[in-house]
């Protein structure tokens, strides 16, 4: 069996700058790196070079599985929707300079207009016809704390009625609990069509409605099925990146390059048991 490549999501040492974030993942053994738009943004606007980034992923032998992320595209109309296309656009083209194979699609917290599943596919559909044009393909992300796609179900269904064989979605452990669904959802889901699996844990005293992003912990700290999570993945047919996502404020108050060690070390505890 494929193992699955290990991977750096830079949200969870956020406190450190963005070459050092690569450094780091390099250095501690990552395989993957995932990184985001605004901080490839921050870097340009602070006298950096797209080249730059591209070189220190080289020289560490990082790929980029995913870059987060594009928003606004699925419930916006007019003038609103107009300027999220653009900015897709822009944020593919950016995630393509990196190397990146897909594009994190985030859905709305909340939104006035009701989640339409065949709506949302037509628009998940213009995405992927754009991203098809720029090499980068968007997967469509459920937030268990949204109002709109909450489910990995309803994320399934997007990709689904779209109709698109090369449409996938994001998973995310964190996501799963909160949102109260879980993989048995989606008995149909397969590994194809997962484009990278987001991985942290959750403590056991915050009550499930209640949990936010900052509350995500080290895998193996927490409450979740995550061994078994790894296995029905991988059994589906999933060997893309295995990403360790945490937006802990605690530990971005750490030093990033224990925080980055330990994570992974904790990834391979559950993955390799």
């Amino acid at each position: 069996m494929q193992r699955l490549a290990y991977c750096l999501n830079t949200s969870t040492i956020r406190q450190a700058k963005l070459l050092d974030k690569i450094r780091i993942a390099g250095e501690c053994g990552y395989d993957a790196i995932e990184l985001w738009n605004d901080e490839m943004d921050e870097y340009i606007r602070s006298g950096g070079k797209m080249s730059d980034i591209v070189k220190a992923l080289s020289d560490y032998n990082l790929s980029v599985p995913s870059v987060i992320a594009i928003h606004n595209w699925m419930t916006t109309s007019g003038d609103e929707y107009r300027k999220a296309i653009d900015e897709a656009k822009r944020r593919m083209e950016q995630a393509a300079e990196v190397g990146a194979k897909h594009i994190v699609a985030t859905p709305p917290v909340r939104s006035e207009v009701p989640f339409d599943p065949s709506a949302a596919a037509e628009r998940y559909l213009q995405l992927l016809e754009l991203g098809r044009g720029i090499g980068v393909l968007p997967a469509v992300e459920f937030l268990g704390f949204s109002e709109v796609v909450s489910k990995v179900g309803q994320a399934w269904d997007i990709v689904k009625l779209s109709k698109a064989s090369d449409g996938s979605i994001v998973l995310d452990t964190f996501h799963l609990y909160r949102g109260g669904s879980s993989l048995e959802d989606v008995p149909d889901l397969t590994g194809q069509f997962i484009a990278i699996f987001h991985f942290n844990d959750v403590p056991a005293e915050i009550p499930r409605e209640k949990l936010t992003d900052a509350d995500r912990i080290y895998p193996g700290d927490g409450i979740l099925p995550l061994r078994q999570t790894v296995e029905e993945v991988m059994k589906r047919g999933y060997s893309g990146a295995i990403s360790l996502e945490l937006f802990n404020r605690a530990l971005w108050e750490k030093d990033p390059m224990e925080v980055a060690r330990i994570g992974l070390e904790k990834m391979k505890a559950i993955v390799e048991a």
